[in-house]
């Protein structure tokens, strides 16, 4: 065979340009939330953590009246939202991608990604209106 008649073989990893596959970089952003979040939750947690439990006298402390005045400040209303939706969010995306790589039917894979987020935003839904709404004075 000659030089002349060699096939035109690509590069393996050519570089295609932005929208040029019809492929979104939805794997990629889910991989950077996951490193992301999960820093993010080092610090929301071991925070809470550090505050519940060791701070001013420890887990015996904490009562209706503890968290009802920690959740009368803005910003431990943030804190614990924060805390919830990363978590959550974080928990679910790992599901997602355990899912993806383990469920074998098409079927079974639409079934539990549709359990997975109804569940997530059952329990979204639900926190975020348990912050948000908590009454200290009921009676």
């Amino acid at each position: 065979m000659s030089s002349a008649e060699a096939p035109d073989i690509r590069a393996p990893r050519t570089q295609r340009t932005f929208g040029s596959s019809g492929r979104s970089n939805f794997e990629l952003y889910s991989w950077l939330f996951m490193r992301i979040s999960g820093l993010v939750l080092i610090f929301l947690v071991l925070g809470h953590l550090f505050i519940m439990n060791v701070l001013d006298g420890g887990v015996q402390r904490i009562n209706f009246a503890f968290v009802a005045g920690r959740w009368s400040s803005p910003f431990w209303q943030v804190w614990d939202l924060l805390m919830l939706w990363l978590a959550q969010l974080h928990g679910g995306n790992g599901l997602r991608v355990i899912i993806n790589d383990y469920a074998e039917r098409n079927s079974s894979r639409m079934w539990l990604k549709a359990a997975l987020y109804a569940s997530m935003v059952l329990i979204l839904v639900t926190g975020t209106l348990v912050i948000f709404t908590f009454d200290p004075n009921i009676s």
